[in-house]
């Protein structure tokens, strides 16, 4: 299995894998709840394995992306959003 993926919104500074508590609450101030949607979308169960449950989640974000109107959601790594970020201070 590849790295772990993070659902994100493009004008989040906070880093989700490092910085969960402040991300989330940039997240809920804005009223993005990005969190509660993913859950809406993924197909999620207890009976899963803990690397199928993360394939779940990672085709749960796809989906999102499939439709983001708006297009502030992201799909990154960790190594992704350092980049990402760098790029925004140019």
């Amino acid at each position: 299995m590849g790295d772990q993926v993070m659902l994100t919104t493009l004008d989040n500074p906070y880093n989700p894998f490092t910085q969960w508590v402040e991300w989330d609450a940039f997240d809920r101030g804005k009223g993005y709840y990005t969190c509660a949607y993913l859950a809406r979308v993924v197909l999620s169960s207890d009976e899963l394995s803990e690397e199928d449950q993360a394939l779940a989640t990672e085709q749960g974000i796809d989906e999102i992306l499939d439709f983001n109107l708006t297009g502030k959601y992201i799909k990154v790594t960790e190594k992704d959003f350092e980049s990402l970020i760098t790029n925004r201070l140019k």
